[in-house]
């Protein structure tokens, strides 16, 4: 049984992703497009487990292993899964979904490193996503009950509450989508 701690917002949290981001830079170089915080430390005073999740962009699918070569080699760790969930109402096709999953070397900063590329719907949902919860406090106050609570359920593995997260998620991404058109927010 895995336990899935949440924690209190750390307002060290946007630093600790600058220095980060640096070293990830550092390392994959213009094979990267852009690389962001996102996740749940990337939202002011939202509660969420002590990883920081950052998502490196890439321009094609291809650099998608290229970039995964070039942190394995600084030693990152590969992990699945390979793919995101599709979203209900946006595009089913595979490729909109693949990306490629590594985490810190042995003894560092806990980060989870999503390589997606650039322009697919899973790329623009995680920025999205950050984006409309930073900019609507209270919808990301009900989130941060939500993982409060599923927290406490007893899982099998992380795996297991990302798989309950999902369709939460995408409770909150649907009318993000309404609003970045009202508001002509772009990535």
């Amino acid at each position: 049984m895995s336990a899935i701690v949440i924690v209190q917002p750390d307002e060290t949290w946007p630093a600790q992703y600058e220095k980060t981001a640096e070293t990830i830079h550092r390392i994959l170089g213009s094979t990267a497009v852009r690389v962001d915080h996102i996740g749940s430390t990337s939202v002011p005073g939202l509660p969420a487990k002590d990883i920081l999740d950052i998502q490196a962009t890439v321009a094609t699918e291809p650099a998608l292993d290229d970039a995964a070569q070039l942190l394995v080699a600084a030693d990152w760790e590969l992990r699945p899964p390979r793919r995101d969930h599709p979203v209900p109402g946006l595009p089913k096709d595979e490729g909109q979904w693949v990306k490629r999953l590594v985490v810190e070397p042995m003894y560092r900063r806990r980060v989870n490193l999503h390589i997606r590329v650039d322009g697919r719907a899973n790329q623009r949902y995680a920025l999205l996503f950050r984006d409309y919860l930073r900019a609507h406090p209270d919808t990301a106050a009900a989130y941060g009950e939500f993982k409060r609570r599923a927290a406490s359920l007893p899982f099998d593995g992380v795996g297991d509450y990302a798989d309950l997260k999902d369709p939460v998620c995408d409770l909150v991404y649907l009318p993000a989508e309404e609003w970045a058109t009202r508001t002509g927010w772009s990535a």
